[in-house]
């Protein structure tokens, strides 16, 4: 069992940056692709990052690439999602997601477990 606790959410405005956190706790979290999802008011929940569980490949989704950075520290548990140059589409809540032995190319039928969401509300 793993347990994934999001913080670093928050109201920016458009421009600014933020960076979210994900610790886990539970089984060691270096077995696990880690990955961020957001779900917008009134939108399905969609992929933003994810990266290996060895953490030599990450992926975006198009509408992030350039301006969010995904990373993960083993040492301390915790994956991290750089955001910078938000935009008022980027508000939403962010959920973190573990997947055993996955690529970066986590979908969400292949998540194991879910934290339970962060917000993040970018004003214009």
């Amino acid at each position: 069992q793993v347990q994934l606790v999001e913080s670093g959410g928050g109201l920016v405005q458009a421009g600014g940056s933020l960076r979210l956190s994900c610790a886990t706790s539970g089984r060691t979290i270096s077995m696990y692709a880690l990955g961020w999802f957001r779900q917008a008011p009134g939108k399905e929940r969609e992929f933003v990052a994810a990266i290996s569980w060895r953490g030599d490949s990450s992926n975006y989704a198009d509408s992030v690439k350039g301006r969010f950075t995904i990373s993960r520290d083993n040492a301390k548990n915790t994956v991290y999602l750089q955001m910078n140059g938000l935009k008022p589409e980027d508000t939403g809540v962010y959920y973190c997601a573990a997947d055993l032995w996955g690529t970066s190319d986590i979908t969400q039928p292949k998540v194991d477990f879910w934290g339970q969401g962060t917000q993040v509300t970018v004003s214009s």
